[in-house]
């Protein structure tokens, strides 16, 4: 079987300012002092391909303009909006205060795994991920509604950042109405 990849131009791909007219997901991103800016500009990419409303980049985020976020964003840090805010608890008690579920992305005591997890339609989710040595901070785990983890099966106790983006934004798609 022959199969021909499709061309740019018939992907009906959205412009930076079609995508931020686009309904809105739901779904927030928080970064939670992410270090590699090029772990930034993945998530910002997959933010992009999931339509996430906005990305929160907190404490030691590396923010645009970056040709280290742009290299892995690919211009998806001009269709998501951001903010760069110091604390990540003062995002989150200002989104608990909009009305977004507080999810950390972490393995913890309580943790519940992704693939037990079903988002509710017409709730709003405010998806915390950690940084790449010491995860989601405690304070910001706290302050969270509940942890999803994702079920790992190998030696190793962690995923990439980047990867945990995606992983759990595509789950998060999973249940969207719009899609």
């Amino acid at each position: 079987m022959h199969d021909r990849k499709l061309l740019g131009i018939e992907m009906g791909r959205v412009t930076p300012e079609e995508y931020k007219k686009l309904p809105e997901s739901g779904i927030i991103v928080v970064l939670d002092n992410i270090r590699s800016a090029h772990n930034v500009g993945s998530a910002f990419r997959s933010s992009d391909a999931f339509k996430v409303d906005k990305i929160y980049l907190c404490g030691i985020c590396a923010v645009p303009p970056s040709a280290e976020i742009h290299k892995s964003a690919l211009g998806a840090e001009d269709s998501v909006e951001w903010e760069h805010v110091d604390d990540t608890l003062e995002v989150l008690k200002r989104l608990r205060e909009e009305g977004y579920i507080i999810i950390s992305i972490e393995q913890t005591v309580n943790s519940v795994k992704v693939n037990n997890f079903r988002p509710l339609p017409g709730h709003r989710y405010a998806l915390v991920f950690g940084n790449e040595v010491e995860g989601v901070g405690q304070d910001a785990v706290d302050a969270s509604d509940f942890a999803l983890e994702i079920p790992q099966y190998g030696t190793k106790h962690s995923l990439n950042v980047s990867v945990s983006v995606g992983i759990i934004l595509w789950h998060f798609t999973q249940f969207r109405q719009d899609v």
